[in-house]
């Protein structure tokens, strides 16, 4: 135990210093490049946020700085990403209708654009992550070209969809200069961070358990909401920015949406891990070969999923609580939406319970786990198409 505060163990700080020290010259040159981007932001937008919204944007900057840190790649993808959005914000120069003539604007950095380009590169990922792996199996190795190429074109989808949401958020504003805001107002955009969440968690967890050839289970979950994202766009119009309504008229959106999208992306992936984990251990009980990794690394790779899902998952709900008491002058009140959210948030609480107290472990906890996405599935899309309640405005 430490001297100075014997509730805190000696090999946690022993851990914060390590990290501290393990921090190089270019960790401390992307946290300036953040904070400079931070005050920038303040600079240039000052006259349309208030003190909730700086808190915010500095909460928001300390986060990219930690993420960058943690994640050695977010070092390039955050300010790749700002920078792109950046420019197109210049070249808008004030009129949205700029778009129409500029090369770049009107096929790669204008918001829509670069969200078609986030849904072509989920399906280029996707057919390189499949035939990667049926390549990986013919030649008996864990990796080749094609799935580092798979790898980097979820990585280029990812940074479509950031930039053309943070172009979008710009574009609301030169719409409408009164009603700008945040683009995590509808489901069109709200599935768009989702691609981009998922993108990036699905990153972290394959260079962390080393499970590449795992990439097609989780990006043709990804692929069939494109699908839909297309289909809404085509047949809802859902791509054009409409003002906010008032029941989201609020700071508490920025951060509760977000939130709420760690935790369904982080499920989504458990939820095809566990569908690999099932074909890798019915593999191995019957003893025969498989190209999958082994099912106890793919079990770590979705527990660790599920608790930062729970996590997020968790602050989402609290955060909403919170907006529900602004808004309306209760925490809570059974509507559908928070009784579902709350049945989302009790199943994964008792996943973790049983493989964390009890020890469960292998089929039951995937099988959970697969369940686990229709239930949520059900509380993000089917109360909003099947139930009416406070939340009636997420509808279809």
């Amino acid at each position: 135990m430490n001297k100075n505060n014997p509730a805190v163990p000696q090999h946690a700080l022993l851990t914060h210093k390590s990290f501290i020290r393990g921090l190089t010259p270019f960790d401390w040159i992307f946290a300036l490049v953040i904070a400079a981007s931070a005050l920038f932001a303040q600079t240039y937008v000052s006259h349309q946020t208030d003190i909730y919204e700086l808190v915010i944007l500095w909460a928001s900057a300390g986060t990219a700085v930690f993420l960058g840190w943690f994640f050695k790649p977010m070092r390039i993808f955050t300010p790749l990403c700002l920078l792109l959005g950046y420019g197109a914000v210049s070249l808008y120069s004030g009129n949205i209708k700029n778009s129409d003539g500029l090369f770049l604007l009107k096929y790669l950095l204008s918001s829509q654009s670069a969200i078609m380009w986030q849904c072509a590169f989920v399906f280029f990922a996707l057919g390189t992550y499949v035939s990667g792996a049926v390549l990986a199996v013919k030649k008996n190795t864990e990796t080749n070209t094609l799935l580092s190429m798979a790898t980097a074109f979820g990585w280029i989808s990812a940074g479509a969809g950031f930039t053309g949401l943070l172009v979008r958020w710009h574009e609301s504003y030169l719409l409408r200069p009164d009603a700008g805001h945040i683009p995590v107002s509808n489901l069109y955009e709200v599935f768009i961070l989702f691609l981009v969440i998922t993108a990036l968690m699905y990153a972290y967890y394959e260079g962390r358990f080393k499970i590449q050839k795992l990439g097609g289970f989780v990006y043709t979950f990804m692929a069939v909401v494109v699908c839909f994202v297309l289909w809404y766009s085509v047949s809802r119009d859902a791509h054009a920015i409409q003002p906010l309504i008032p029941a989201l008229q609020s700071w508490w959106m920025k951060i509760h949406v977000p939130a709420n999208f760690i935790g369904y992306g982080a499920f989504c992936i458990a939820a095809m891990l566990a569908v690999a984990e099932l074909l890798a251990v019915n593999a191995e009980t019957k003893g025969r070969k498989t190209w999958l990794p082994p099912s106890q690394t793919i079990e770590e790779a979705m527990y660790k999923a599920i608790a930062v899902g729970f996590l997020f998952f968790t602050i989402a709900t609290i955060l909403g609580a919170l907006w529900a008491a602004d808004a309306w002058g209760r925490y809570w009140s059974w509507d559908p939406k928070e009784t579902w959210a709350f049945i989302v948030w009790l199943n994964y609480a008792v996943w973790l319970h049983l493989r964390l107290v009890a020890g469960w472990r292998g089929k039951v906890l995937a099988w959970w786990a697969v369940i686990g996405l229709f239930v949520t599935a059900f509380a993000f899309i089917g109360v909003n198409m099947f139930l009416s309640g406070l939340h009636s405005y997420g509808t279809l």
